[in-house]
């Protein structure tokens, strides 16, 4: 588990133990308790964008479905859930974030920016809401 799944997890966990009330706010707290407050890894928007792009479609267990940002809409989000998607049709795209992030982006040149580490951490730690 990479450091911004860990930020998910525990981000989840603040929000399911009423530590903290907004996603945003978890992430933020979760990121500060990881990497330092200020930090760049700490206010790098990509991982953040799909955590809260998919708390935000209610896919995140005991996160309900609500308006958490600012954007009406995020790459990241998009790229967040489209990687459930995949997942969800097959498993065994968990077990490699690269083959995983390849079939999000559908072959194009681009390196994932840990969004794809948030979606298999949360996924691997039972927090996914699955259909």
């Amino acid at each position: 588990m990479g450091k911004y799944g860990q930020a998910a997890v525990r981000a989840v966990t603040l929000l399911n133990s009423k530590k903290m009330a907004s996603p945003l706010n978890a992430w933020n707290q979760a990121t500060i308790e990881i990497f330092g407050e200020g930090t760049s890894s700490q206010v790098k928007g990509c991982p953040r964008g799909a955590f809260i792009g998919l708390c935000e479609e209610g896919l995140i267990q005991g996160i309900p479905e609500g308006k958490y940002s600012y954007k009406s809409n995020s790459k990241n989000k998009e790229y967040a859930m489209k990687a459930v998607e995949l997942i969800r049709k097959d498993a065994k795209l968990a077990d490699d974030i690269n083959h995983l992030w390849n079939e999000v982006i559908g072959g194009k040149e681009k390196v994932h920016n840990y969004q794809m580490d948030v979606v298999v951490t949360l996924r691997n730690n039972g927090l996914l809401v699955t259909d």
